[in-house]
């Protein structure tokens, strides 16, 4: 199902075909393209979207309709314009994306461009599909561009002339620094990649000068940190007002068990949970067009409020209500108060059956892959008593899960040689190859100095790699987060010899773990061991040793240590226990 011609060719229709999955070329589609191919068939056989489909008038279940530009057109563009020397430079981000935008499209597709902007007047999804995006073993989650454009121009050249920029943007996007430094850290070349194209219909409804979803979601069937009686293997489904991007990007998302709907997560309070579950949403700009920046994915979303989407109408489904004199939160947006997002109404009331759905969804995947599953999608809920419902599939992607048992003694958790423990990790199995660990000075930090941190880090983890060295790397808040107030915000690319990593907190810094980020499913696929250690729990990390080890790189907000001989990291998957041992 690779290549080309095993699907039909784009017949310069979009909406107006019958075909809802076309190529253009004769290349390979892709990884992810590869992927949604999977979803159309599983969806054509699949029992639980017929189900809701019928108990549901209305409610249609699909991937979005999309053409796929195969990877002989990357090949064709880069050659003809000479770009494969810039392409593997060192130059810049900026340098490559300006380089690739002065390149001219293969005369083979304007045609074909042009004809799908000629009917088509909505938001378009640009989104990569490389050859090596998306195995098993080897993800490729965030790390390419994508580029939403609101496709809503006047001219059919003015949408022509965006539609080709975006398409040049992701392009390039396969060679910009933090790509290149991701595919050498998988053990292949950036000269193996290849890059196909997805022109993709973004699922939502425009709302003056924004459209987006009601409902964005991530969903797994394997939940690497259960609460309450949730076990693993019940999954976990993390959903968002608007675009996907507040989840997979920024780590914001209201996250529950599909086994028990009804149970909300772990607040210490109602004003807590106000304060800490989703306050902005992504959305496609329709209206005035930004300056150009052919650098920028974001390029055509905005942010917006929640008092933004309740003047939208968009709230009704997702939001609850807060009444400060009973101190308590009533699904819907009936009485006047402060809005949460906590998606009762469709979670406790059932007026839609997004998580029987979903549950269904992910027990028939599980079972067409042969392994655990990730799945993205976004909804659109009617907006009248007899309006139409949309559940768009977005993407499918395998999760690795070890399945070797590790028993972990409650003596092991404690005593003079521990490092660090905790009943919050992430992963499973062993490693004794650690000799040098990389930590964030707990006196010295603050979130205003993370990117510097993030720099700082960087430079460290390149040296070591050239070495050939793993290390265990140690911080505050949520590594790889969007948002520098969460987290340091690192690329994976810039933590990639990390083989085992700590998420410490602080009183004044404490996320929750995030698990539908694509930061997230590049650890889980790549095996790396994550330890979550409150300071408020049980167990702490021994800083105090960490601190009398002599240092082998030091700076105001960083050191690295070399131990003369290795930790022992040990993970148990089945209770989320983790413990590290050093040397005595």
């Amino acid at each position: 199902m690779n290549g080309a011609s095993n699907f039909p060719k784009f017949a310069r229709e979009f909406f107006g075909s019958t075909e809802d999955f076309t190529i253009i070329g004769a290349g390979s589609i892709g990884g992810k393209a590869r992927g949604l191919a999977f979803i159309k068939e599983t969806l054509a056989a699949s029992p639980a979207a017929s189900a809701a489909a019928t108990s549901t008038p209305g409610l249609a279940v699909s991937i979005p309709r999309l053409t796929v530009l195969a990877t002989d057109l990357f090949d064709l563009f880069l050659d003809q314009n000479k770009l494969r020397d810039i392409a593997h430079s060192d130059e810049s981000d900026s340098h490559i994306a300006h380089a690739f935008q002065k390149g001219s499209l293969p005369v083979e597709i304007v045609g074909d461009l042009k004809s799908l902007v000629d009917q088509v007047h909505q938001p378009l999804a640009i989104r990569s599909s490389s050859l090596l995006e998306d195995a098993m073993y080897r993800p490729f989650a965030g790390v390419y561009g994508t580029k939403m454009i609101p496709n809503n121009q006047p001219d059919a050249d003015s949408r022509f002339r965006k539609l080709v920029e975006a398409i040049k943007f992701v392009w390039a996007s396969t060679f910009f620094k933090d790509a290149k430094a991701y595919i050498r850290s998988t053990d292949q070349s950036p000269r193996d990649e290849k890059m196909a194209v997805i022109i993709q219909e973004v699922v939502g409804r425009r709302h003056g000068d924004r459209f987006y979803p009601d409902v964005a979601g991530v969903a797994r069937s394997y939940n690497f940190y259960p609460l309450g009686h949730a076990k693993p293997r019940d999954g976990v489904v993390g959903l968002a007002l608007g675009l996907g991007r507040t989840i997979v990007d920024d780590g914001v998302a209201w996250n529950y068990s599909p086994a028990f709907p009804r149970a909300n997560p772990p607040y210490a309070s109602i004003r807590e949970l106000l304060y800490q579950t989703q306050r902005e949403f992504w959305a496609v700009n329709m209206g005035k067009p930004p300056a150009f920046d052919p650098v920028n994915e974001a390029e055509y979303l905005i942010k917006a409020s929640l008092a933004e989407a309740e003047a939208d109408g968009t709230l009704r489904f997702v939001a609850s209500t807060y009444d400060p004199q009973s101190d308590r939160l009533s699904p819907g947006t009936g009485p006047a108060g402060p809005r949460a997002l906590t998606f009762a109404p469709l979670l406790n009331l059932d007026v839609f059956p997004l998580n029987k759905l979903v549950r269904g969804l992910l027990a028939e995947c599980e079972q067409a892959v042969g392994a655990e599953v990730e799945i993205e999608f976004a909804v659109t809920l009617p907006d009248s008593t007899d309006g139409e419902a949309r559940f768009g599939f977005l993407q499918i992607r395998p999760l690795v899960v070890s399945s070797a048992e590790i028993a972990i003694a409650p003596e092991e958790m404690a005593g003079a040689n521990v490092l660090a423990a905790t009943t919050a990790a992430l992963g499973n199995g062993t490693n004794d190859t650690i000799c040098d660990v990389v930590y964030l000075k707990p006196a010295a930090f603050a979130m205003t100095h993370t990117r510097r941190i993030a720099a700082e880090i960087e430079a460290i983890d390149r040296d070591l790699a050239a070495a050939g060295r793993p290390y265990l790397l140690i911080g505050f808040g949520r590594w790889g987060s969007s948002d520098p107030w969460l987290g340091v915000p690192v690329a994976w690319s810039q933590i990639a010899g990390a083989k085992v990593i700590i998420e410490a907190s602080l009183p004044e810094v404490s996320p929750d773990p995030s698990q539908g980020t694509h930061f997230f499913h590049n650890l889980t696929s790549f095996g790396v061991p994550y330890f979550t250690v409150r300071h408020t729990g049980p167990y702490a990390i021994d800083w105090a040793w960490l601190d009398r080890q002599p240092a082998a790189a030091e700076t105001e907000l960083v050191r690295h240590v070399h131990l003369p001989s290795p930790l022992r990291v040990k993970v148990d998957g089945r209770t989320g226990c983790g413990v590290i041992h050093h040397p005595v």
